[in-house]
């Protein structure tokens, strides 16, 4: 209540409240609602901590080449002349440089991923008029019930897709007719635009919005593996070249090393496998929702434009 000029009381107007405050799916907002993750975004941390801790060890490790490398080289069986050693130390800076870009990069797609909008679908705050379930024609002969028992809306409708009927379904969450090629993800409890799948590595819904950032952390992960793996292997077989020995000594010298080896190796079939599967997806304008549940390999897809 305040007062006005004359001395009458009169109700303030009640204050707006931001969306992100009174949201009915089950996201989490920081930073006043800029920043969208799932209700498992803990699950981030975990996949940031997989990334970042076997790209630190690497980098540490050559790091410790780099600060070294004068007594590393005296030490050694054979010795190498000044523009030798020089070499040796840009070979070094350089590739310790590109890991720590592509860990960053790795990091910042991953947090762009979780941290997006996937491409929600705004809620209807009242089911749609019963005549829009009659627009289009429809051989369902199922309605829908439940929390809209007075209305007589068709579940599915068609609707025509480059020229192929498509069916659309009503959400009775969101009180709508999901857009072609859209789901309602049971995680987030919401309705996303072009939905590919709830990833819980990252602890978001994979959608219209943010497939990008999600292609390219898989493909930079794959990417950061086999950089890694290979030269873990390069690191022992300088040993090897310098020191003069066995490559079974190098490798028994070399424990980080071997560690990452089979980390590396381990890990890129998944990511490398998810990079390749969504190329093809990518490819043949799929999502990987659509992928497993209509198999358009048995079937036309209305989306395809070909690679």
């Amino acid at each position: 209540m305040k007062k006005t000029d004359l001395g009458e009381e009169e109700e303030e107007a009640p204050q707006p409240r931001r969306l992100y405050k009174i949201w009915k799916g089950s996201n989490k907002f920081i930073c006043g609602g800029r920043l969208i993750f799932g209700p498992d975004v803990a699950s981030l941390f975990l996949s940031a901590l997989l990334i970042a801790g076997p790209a630190i060890a690497f980098c540490w490790q050559m790091i410790e080449k780099i600060n070294n490398q004068e007594e590393y080289i005296q030490n050694g069986e054979k010795k190498l002349d000044p523009h030798e050693e020089q070499l040796l130390y840009v070979y070094h800076v350089v590739v310790t440089f590109v890991a720590v870009i592509v860990t960053l990069s790795d990091l910042i797609f991953l947090f762009l991923t979780s941290g997006r909008d996937p491409g929600i679908v705004p809620r209807n705050s009242r089911p749609p008029d019963s005549d829009e379930g009659f627009d289009v024609t429809t051989p369902s002969m199922e309605w829908v019930h439940g929390r809209t028992p007075h209305l007589r809306l068709p579940r599915t409708k068609d609707v025509i897709v480059n020229g192929c009927a498509v069916k659309v379904k009503y959400c009775d969450t969101c009180l709508l007719y999901r857009p072609p090629r859209a789901s309602h993800c049971s995680v987030c409890n919401n309705c996303v635009q072009r939905f590919d799948h709830h990833c819980p590595w990252v602890g978001q819904c994979i959608g219209l919005r943010n497939y990008r950032f999600f292609f390219l952390f898989i493909s930079t992960s794959t990417f950061l593996c086999i950089y890694v793996f290979t030269f873990s292997w390069v690191n022992i077989y300088e040993e090897k070249k310098l020191q003069n020995m066995e490559l079974w000594k190098a490798i028994k010298g070399h424990g980080l090393s071997i560690a990452l080896i089979v980390y590396t190796f381990i890990a890129v079939w998944f990511v490398g496998g998810l990079t390749i599967f969504h190329l093809y997806l990518i490819s043949t304008n799929q999502t990987t929702y659509e992928n497993f549940r209509y198999r358009y390999d048995k079937r036309e897809n209305p989306y395809n434009k070909g690679c």
